[in-house]
């Protein structure tokens, strides 16, 4: 589709679907904060063509919208991801016939990969030694530790086998050469980096800062760990990936049509604390030691344009790209596990917290099989909370799919709360970094019960408000959790709720009234060991088996990290210069 960023960019010119901001900005907060009131509008793609303190334009929210999306890769990544599986599943035995029908994916797999070239626009300005405190790198959040790369796309080989990985891990700028790498347990640069330290070894690590726009999603998608990015990469551009060499001698092949290339290698038993971060989960991940990447050389293009995005809660740009990777290999599911029909994680709780699928169950209790398959593969071992059913549903319907869940479980059975595992980095649920709990919850075969949807008894003491957010499940806003630690244990015991089969506490019970700020607000505030209570629990041959109602604590915890509050003074600035951004307004470019 797009062999470079400029082509994207002209095409979004053309759609009229890119504001050009001529006024100045800087990247210190002020810059984020247009990119966050943008995309909250459902505006188009920014480039900023001055940027306070450095000569390079930046460019953020390319992916901001489905149909950005659909003008980057179009319909044709899905439909070869279909046939691909559509041939997998049903020419085994393979017959001639057959597959000549579907020759044209032989010619497409011509098509995928890399190929050398000798015309490399990111080579044409080598600047040695690397001055990254000339680069706009923008720091979004007041209480961030300093301004970070936000798109960084970060290219490693494993010094033993030689295979590749092109991971997207935020990278904090220390000073003019040197910046932290956020390689978290589960990512496949770090696991590359570790191999080099067991060996005493330096790392050669590159990082391309644009490109084509499949690079940026191939690095995010949750591939097999041995799966070669660059080959996604060349499918949704619909061609080999252009490479050329590097300026080092021995080193990394570099995209040629990236706009930067930063160029180094990260040493070995070396750290430095990195962060705070306003993340994509809505909250400050803590500061912690990371390896520190050394850069050697900054290759670029003459005019280069430096891309960027802004996390913070949902939705925001990186929710769109999550929403349309899992469009994308969806159909890939049922391929790598068989008994999984279909899968879909919300991108409302930062993806990794919440996730449901319909699955088999041809005999009885198959599935926590699949359950346990989904919890053990690559990015979704990350998984918090599992909702599972085996009656088709929309999964991306959430209030209808917990209805269905909710009238189906039996919670002496059907719910399981695993403690002492590794969790994602960024969830401070258990308040240790990567360990926490997982939980599965089971609504199979028929209905059991009929779901409540109103409420109207008199509420206990400790409780201020309650709402329904669906059939089933309460929203009760009750004392903060320093004043109260009990309260959740306490409710399940209250008569007045017997008949719910759910209540989720809440320090505010209006998130009840969204389906986003719901999923948002309690997946993101919950450790399942710590934080979920039932009427009644007890042990049965090994097994917690509890008595309902069952009761979320979705309160803020001590410990937890800040939730991302614009800083005031930041609001009014961008409030007040608004008509500097868009002397014409935004609406030229609905």
């Amino acid at each position: 589709m797009h062999r470079n960023l400029r082509s994207f960019i002209d095409l979004l010119v053309r759609e009229n679907d890119l504001a050009q901001i001529e006024a100045e900005v800087d990247p210190y907060l002020e810059l984020a904060e247009v990119h966050r009131r943008v995309i909250a509008r459902g505006g188009p793609a920014l480039l900023f063509k001055r940027v306070k303190g450095s000569r390079y334009p930046v460019v953020t929210n390319l992916f901001g919208t489905a149909r950005r999306i659909e003008l980057a890769f179009g319909p044709k990544p899905e439909k070869l991801v279909r046939e691909v599986v559509h041939v997998a599943e049903s020419l085994l035995p393979p017959k001639p016939a057959a597959l000549w029908q579907h020759r044209q994916l032989a010619l497409e797999a011509l098509k995928l990969g890399t190929r050398k070239t000798s015309n490399a626009p990111v080579t044409e300005v080598i600047d040695r030694p690397a001055r990254l405190d000339e680069l706009p790198v923008l720091t979004t959040w007041q209480e961030d530790g300093g301004a970070f790369f936000t798109l960084p796309l970060v290219y490693t080989e494993h010094p033993e086998t030689g295979k590749h990985n092109l991971g997207m891990y935020r990278m904090q700028r220390f000073d003019a050469h040197t910046t932290g790498l956020h390689w978290q347990i589960h990512k496949g640069g770090g696991f590359h980096y570790h191999a080099a330290e067991k060996k005493n070894e330096p790392l050669p690590v590159t990082m391309f800062l644009g490109g084509p726009p499949a690079l940026i999603l191939a690095a995010i998608a949750p591939l097999p760990e041995d799966v070669p990015e660059l080959v996604l990469a060349s499918l949704l551009a619909g061609e080999r990936i252009r490479t050329s060499q590097g300026p080092m001698a021995g080193g990394h092949r570099l995209v040629a049509e990236a706009e930067f290339a930063l160029v180094g290698s990260v040493p070995p038993h070396e750290r430095r604390p990195e962060g705070p971060f306003g993340d994509h989960y809505g909250y400050y991940s803590l500061r912690h030691d990371y390896p520190v990447f050394h850069v050697a050389a900054v290759c670029h293009r003459r005019d280069a344009i430096y891309p960027a995005t802004v996390v913070g809660k949902p939705r925001q740009e990186d929710f769109f790209i999550g929403d349309y990777l899992q469009h994308l290999l969806s159909p890939l599911f049922p391929l790598v596990m068989p008994s999984v029909r279909d899968l879909w994680s919300y991108g409302e709780t930062g993806f990794h917290s919440l996730a449901a699928a319909v699955v088999r169950e041809r005999y009885a209790r198959e599935a926590l099989v699949s359950g346990f398959r989904i919890l053990g593969e690559g990015q979704l071992s990350l998984t918090k909370f599992l909702l599972l059913t085996d009656t088709p549903q929309d999964l991306r319907d959430f209030p209808r799919l917990f209805e269905h869940i909710l009238a189906r479980v039996r919670w002496e059975s059907d719910l399981f709360v695993f403690s002492n595992l590794s969790m994602d980095t960024l969830d401070y649920t258990s308040g240790k970094i990567n360990e926490g709990s997982k939980a599965i919850m089971l609504g199979l075969g028929e209905p059991i019960r009929e779901l409540p949807r109103q409420f109207s008894g008199t509420l206990p003491g400790g409780v201020r408000r309650a709402e329904v957010f669906c059939g089933g499940c309460l929203v009760v806003e009750g004392a903060i959790y320093a004043d109260e630690p009990e309260l959740a244990a306490w409710l399940a015991r209250e008569e007045v709720f017997a008949t719910w089969p759910l209540i989720v506490l809440h320090d505010d019970a209006s998130v009840a009234k969204s389906s986003p700020d719901f999923l948002w607000a309690t997946w993101t505030r919950f450790n399942p060991a710590s934080d979920i209570h039932a009427a009644e629990t007890r042990v049965h041959r090994h097994h917690l088996a509890y008595r309902g109602p069952i009761v979320i604590d979705a309160r803020m915890k001590p410990g937890y990290p800040d939730e991302l509050i614009v800083r005031p003074d930041v609001a009014e600035l961008v409030e007040r210069r608004w008509p500097e951004y868009f002397p014409r307004g935004l609406k030229n470019f609905d």
